[in-house]
């Protein structure tokens, strides 16, 4: 399996530093370089929290009810499952931080993959939602990454069609 990906749209690279398997499940580990300006989608997991460290440069995370958190170097936050969110570069030169998934997700590293490949391939919208219904079904299930609004409503529809 590819270690790294990069995403045009998101504008990072993500580069698996530990993977799920490698780990017996225990975690999944990534290393994120964001160019600036870059961001992922509001979206929540229900089976996993993600832990963000600042490396290099501060690092934006979207909230729920529209809160920000900013982190310096050095700095972690957990967001826990079922809590809305999205990370953002607020800078104007890259920054890395790195993302630590419990328990591991094995679907959530290979959605990734194919993600990226989308974006690659510009199969993806400007906020880098895949434009068919087959794709994000099939990134949603395989992710557990949930996006808030009309596809909560719709993530049953999904999963039949994944």
């Amino acid at each position: 399996m590819k270690r790294v990906i990069v995403n045009p749209i998101f504008r990072d690279t993500v580069t698996f530093t530990k993977t799920s398997i490698e780990t017996n499940g225990k975690y999944t580990e990534a290393e994120l370089t964001l160019m600036p300006g870059g961001k992922n989608p509001l979206h929540y997991h229900l089976s996993y929290s993600e832990t963000f460290t600042a490396i290099d440069g501060e690092l934006g995370l979207g909230l729920a009810r529209s809160k920000k958190k900013f982190l310096k170097p050095g700095e972690t936050y957990t967001v826990e499952p079922k809590n809305l969110h999205h990370f953002f570069n607020p800078n104007e030169k890259e920054i890395k931080f790195k993302v630590v998934l419990k328990p591991g997700h094995e679907g959530f590293e290979n959605s990734l993959r194919i993600l990226y490949g989308l974006a690659e391939d510009g199969l993806v919208n400007k906020k880098g939602i895949p434009k068919r219904l087959q794709h994000i079904a099939i990134i949603s299930c395989m992710s557990d990454m949930n996006l808030p609004g009309f596809f909560t409503l719709i993530f049953p529809l999904l999963k039949r069609v994944a």
